[in-house]
C-alpha cells in the first residue's frame, strides 16, 4: 500500500535548516581552524610554563673538580670583577672597606620584597643577579627593585651550568633574560654572574671559554669574595660571620633571595649591615665599586656606549635608567624591539602563570568527575541489572521474573524513515517481517532518489505501507509516520537498522505501566569486524548502555536512540511531535517527554543492530551532528532548570548530569591526555605511564562489566588501549568542534551517511 503526501504548490520553500545549510558550510572550515588554534595555544602555554619551571630543556649537570691549567694565572689570582677590553681579560677588586651586597637566584614574591625593605631601612643599595624565568614571573618585584636604586645582573634564564651548553644556548639564555628585564623594568644590563660560580679562582678549563665568549659580547662577569652560605641555613650568627671580609678588605658578598626559606637571611641582613657600617664600611653596587676604582685610578671614565651584541638589540646608551647614576651604570634603558618583545614575554608568562594552575584545578575536577562517573555507572548499572533481571518467589506474577505488568500483546506501528536507503531498506524490512509481535510497518520515503520506496514495495509484504513525501528531513518523516500510524504505540527506528525477532515485543512491554511514555532500546553495532566498528562497539556497550542504565534508575534518561525506541502515540503528539529545532530530534523529544510528566525507561532486552559509520570522515560527521544537536536540545529546554514538577526534576537532576558528563567533562578530558603526554616527555615518564595505565585499568573494569551485562564477547576489549589513544581523542576533538560551532552561533544541516548494507541479520553481525 502506498500513500503520497501532497506537496503544497509546485515548489516547496526551503526549511529553516536548509536555509542555514549554505551559511553553515561556509563557516565550518574557520571553526575547525579555531579549534586547532585553541589546542595549539594550550600546548604553547604549557610548554612555556614548563620551560619557566625548568621542566623543559632542564640540564641539572654541574661541573666540579675540572682542571684549570688553561686559565691565565693572573685571572685566577685576580679580583672578582672580570672584564674584557678588546679581547684582553683583566680583573678588578673592590676597594678596601667597601661591601658590594649581591643576591642570587631571585626574584621571588616572598623574600625579595623583604630584602628590599631591609635595604631601604638601612639606606643601602645592592646588586641582584636574577634568573630570567623568575623575572618574567615576578615583574612587579623587579620594577620596584630598580626604582629603589638597586642594580640588576643576569643569572641566565633557566639557571643552567653554561660550561655544558652550546654557544647558541648561551646566547639564548642571555637574550631571554635581557628581554625579561626589559619587559619587567624597562632596562637591560651588562652584568653577569654564572650559576654555580663562586670565587674567581674556581674558573676551570671548561668555564673559561664561556667567560671569554660572554666578555666578547660586552658583559662584565662578577664573582664573589665572601660567601655567606646562607642557603645552608646555618643560623644568623654564622651567616653574619661568614659574610664578613678579613682585614678590612673590600668584598663582593653573596647572599640569596630565593631557593627556599630565607628567613635567616632576612634576619642576618639587617644585623650584618649595621655591623659593617659600625666598622666603617661603605655599601655600594658593582657599578658603584667600579666607579670608585675609576675615580681612584683616574684612568677611565664612566662606562658608556653600546651594550654589545649579546645585550639585546635596541638597548640605548643612557646610563642610570631608573636610579642614580654610577650605582646603576651597568643598566641601560630598553628601547625599540627589545622593549616590546620583553613586554610580550612578560604578558605571555602572566597568561601561562594563570592558565596552567587554573587548568590543573580543572584537571583535578575533571579527573574526580570521570572517576565518579565510572563509580556511579558501575553501582547503578549493577543495581539496574539486578532489578530488571531478578527472580521473584514462587507464585509471583509473570512466571517468577521481573515484569512491567500484564503482557502487552496489542499491535503496534513501526515507523521507518528512509532517505536513499537502497542498500539497507530490504534487510530492515525483512528483519521486521520476522517479528514475534503483531506490527504494521510504515516506511516514510523522505524524497529519496535511489528507488528506496520501490524496493520496499517490491518485497510484497502485506503489513508494509509506503508513505512518500518531498524531502523535509528526518523529524518531518517521523511526524508523518506518527500521523499515519493506526495504533497507540509507535516504534521508531532508522532505515539502516535490523531488529531481532523479539525486539518489538520486548520494547513495548514497559507500556504495561501507564506512567511510562517512552522506551529506549539496546542499539548494537552490527559492522564491528572493522577497527572503527570495533571501537564504536566498545563505545556503544560501555558508554551508551551503561549510561542508560544509570539514567533509567535516576529517572532522567536524556536520549532515546533513533535506532530503536518506542513511544505512546498520544504522548508524542502531546509534546508537539518531533521538532526541527535541533539536529538531535531524539534527545529533544526525550527531554520533552520528561517535562510533560512521562517516565522514560531503558529496555536492555530489546536489541537492534545498526550500521555504524565505516570511515573516520563519516564518523566525525555523525558525532559532530550528535554533539551539536545535544547542545541545541539542552539549550532549548534550559527553562526546565527553574520549572516545578516533573520538568523541574529533569532540569535539576538530568540536565546537570548530561551537561557534566556529556559536555563539560569530555571537553576538558583532553587535558588529562595533554598533561599525561607532557609529564611523560618532560617530567617523569614512569610515573605518568603508571597513572595512565591505572586509569586504563579502571576503564577496562567498567568495559568488562558492561560486556558481561550485555553478554558480549570479551575479545573486543583488546582494542580498548588503542581506542583510548586514537578514537577517544577524535571524539574529544569532535565535541570541541561542536562547542566552537555553538559558541560562534553556527548551524548545521542534516548529514546523510553513506551506507553499505552489510548489517543483515543479527546472526551475521559478527557477534
Amino acid at each position: 500500500m502506498t500513500t503520497t503526501t501532497p506537496a503544497r504548490g509546485r515548489r516547496r520553500a526551503p526549511s529553516r535548516m536548509e536555509r542555514a545549510a549554505g551559511r553553515a558550510a561556509a563557516f565550518q572550515k574557520p571553526r575547525v581552524i579555531l579549534a586547532l588554534l585553541l589546542l595549539l595555544a594550550l600546548t604553547s602555554v604549557m610548554l612555556l610554563d614548563g620551560y619557566l619551571r625548568s621542566e623543559i630543556g632542564n640540564d641539572a649537570r654541574v661541573r666540579d673538580g675540572a682542571a684549570y691549567d688553561k686559565v691565565p694565572g693572573d685571572i685566577l689570582d685576580g679580583g672578582p670583577i672580570l672584564t674584557f677590553d678588546h679581547g684582553t681579560a683583566k680583573t678588578r677588586s673592590v676597594p678596601d672597606r667597601t661591601i658590594v651586597l649581591t643576591f642570587d637566584d631571585g626574584p621571588t614574591a616572598t623574600w625579595t620584597p623583604q630584602v628590599l625593605k631591609v635595604l631601604e631601612e638601612n639606606d643601602v643599595d645592592a646588586t641582584f643577579f636574577m634568573v630570567g624565568s623568575m623575572i618574567s614571573r615576578y615583574p612587579s618585584v623587579v620594577k620596584s627593585l630598580v626604582q629603589q636604586g638597586n642594580e640588576v645582573g643576569i643569572h641566565t634564564f633557566t639557571h643552567v651550568d653554561l660550561s655544558y651548553q652550546s654557544a647558541t644556548r648561551l646566547q639564548r639564555e642571555l637574550k631571554q633574560t635581557q628581554l625579561a628585564l626589559a619587559g619587567a623594568a624597562g632596562v637591560t644590563t651588562t652584568l653577569f654572574r654564572a650559576p654555580y660560580s663562586s670565587e674567581i679562582d674556581a674558573v676551570d678549563n671548561y668555564s673559561w671559554p664561556v667567560y671569554q665568549e660572554i666578555g666578547n659580547l660586552g658583559y662584565t662577569s662578577v664573582f664573589v669574595d665572601t660567601d655567606s652560605d646562607d642557603w645552608k641555613k646555618p643560623g644568623v650568627s654564622k651567616i653574619v660571620r661568614w659574610a664578613t671580609p678579613k682585614k678590612n678588605k673590600g668584598a663582593i658578598v653573596l647572599m640569596h633571595d630565593a631557593g627556599g626559606d630565607r628567613s635567616q637571611t632576612i634576619t642576618a641582613l639587617g644585623t650584618y649591615i649595621k655591623k659593617m657600617k659600625a666598622k666603617g664600611y661603605t655599601f655600594t653596587t658593582v657599578s658603584g665599586a667600579q666607579a670608585m676604582l675609576d675615580r681612584n685610578q683616574t684612568a677611565v671614565g664612566r662606562q658608556s656606549g653600546s651594550v654589545g651584541a649579546g645585550v639585546g638589540a635596541g638597548a640605548g646608551a643612557g646610563a642610570g635608567a631608573g636610579g642614580d647614576g654610577a650605582a646603576q651604570a651597568a643598566q641601560h634603558q630598553a628601547v625599540g624591539a627589545t622593549l616590546y618583545e620583553g613586554r610580550a614575554l612578560v604578558y605571555a608568562v602572566a597568561v601561562a602563570e594563570w592558565v596552567v594552575p587554573a587548568l590543573s584545578w580543572v584537571l583535578l575536577v575533571v579527573g574526580v568527575a570521570v572517576m565518579g562517573r565510572f563509580g556511579m555507572m558501575l553501582v547503578l548499572a549493577r543495581r539496574h541489572h539486578r532489578q530488571r533481571n531478578r527472580r521473584r518467589g514462587k507464585g509471583a506474577r509473570g512466571g517468577g521474573r521481573f515484569s512491567w505488568g500484564p503482557t502487552v500483546t496489542r499491535p503496534v506501528s513501526v515507523i521507518v524513515p528512509a532517505y536513499n536507503e537502497k542498500e539497507c531498506i530490504a534487510n530492515t524490512l525483512r528483519s521486521l517481517a520476522k517479528s514475534t509481535h503483531p506490527i504494521e510497518i510504515i516506511v516514510v520515503d523522505d524524497g529519496s532518489d535511489d528507488n528506496t520506496s520501490e524496493i520496499a514495495e517490491s518485497l510484497g509484504m502485506p503489513n508494509v505501507r509506503v508513505v512518500r513525501q518531498e524531502n523535509a528531513g528526518k523529524p518531518a518523516a517521523l511526524n508523518n509516520g506518527v500521523r499515519n500510524a493506526r495504533y497507540d504505540i509507535v516504534v521508531m527506528m532508522d532505515g539502516d537498522t535490523v531488529f531481532e525477532p523479539d525486539a518489538v515485543h520486548q520494547l513495548v512491554q514497559p507500556f504495561a505501566d501507564p506512567e511510562i511514555g517512552a522506551v529506549a532500546g539496546n542499539a548494537k553495532v552490527g559492522n564491528r569486524t572493522t577497527l572503527i566498528g570495533a571501537w564504536q562497539h566498545i563505545e556503544y556497550v560501555m558508554g551508551f548502555n551503561l549510561d542508560r542504565r544509570m539514567y533509567d534508575l535516576l529517572r532522567c534518561m536524556p536520549t532515546i536512540p533513533g535506532a530503536i525506541g518506542a513511544f505512546r502515540r498520544d504522548a508524542v503528539l502531546g509534546v508537539g511531535g518531533m521538532s526541527e529545532d535541533t539536529l538531535a530530534e531524539d534527545t529533544d523529544i526525550t527531554i520533552a517527554m520528561h517535562r510533560a510528566g512521562w517516565r522514560v525507561v531503558y529496555q536492555e532486552h530489546a536489541r537492534a543492530w545498526t550500521e555504524a559509520p565505516g570511515s573516520l570522515r563519516q564518523l566525525w560527521s555523525q558525532r559532530y551532528r550528535w554533539s551539536y544537536g545535544t547542545m541545541q536540545a539542552l539549550w532549548k529546554h534550559r527553562k526546565s532548570l527553574t520549572d516545578k514538577g516533573p520538568s523541574g526534576r529533569f532540569g535539576r537532576v538530568g540536565m546537570p548530569l548530561v551537561v557534566l558528563f556529556q559536555i563539560v567533562t569530555p571537553v576538558f578530558a583532553p587535558l588529562i591526555d595533554v598533561f599525561t603526554v607532557y609529564s611523560m616527555i618532560f617530567v617523569d615518564f614512569r610515573a605518568a605511564l603508571l597513572a595512565w595505565l591505572a586509569v586504563l585499568a579502571v576503564q577496562l573494569v567498567c568495559a568488562a562489566y558492561a560486556f558481561r551485562l550485555d553478554r558480549e564477547k570479551y575479545r573486543y576489549l583488546a582494542m580498548l588501549p588503542l581506542q583510548q589513544l586514537a578514537y577517544r581523542q577524535m571524539m574529544y576533538l569532535v565535541l570541541i568542534h561542536s562547542c566552537v560551532t555553538a559558541l560562534t552561533g553556527g548551524r548545521l544541516r542534516w548529514q546523510k551517511l553513506k551506507r553499505t548494507g552489510e548489517v543483515g541479520t543479527p546472526a551475521g553481525a559478527g557477534r
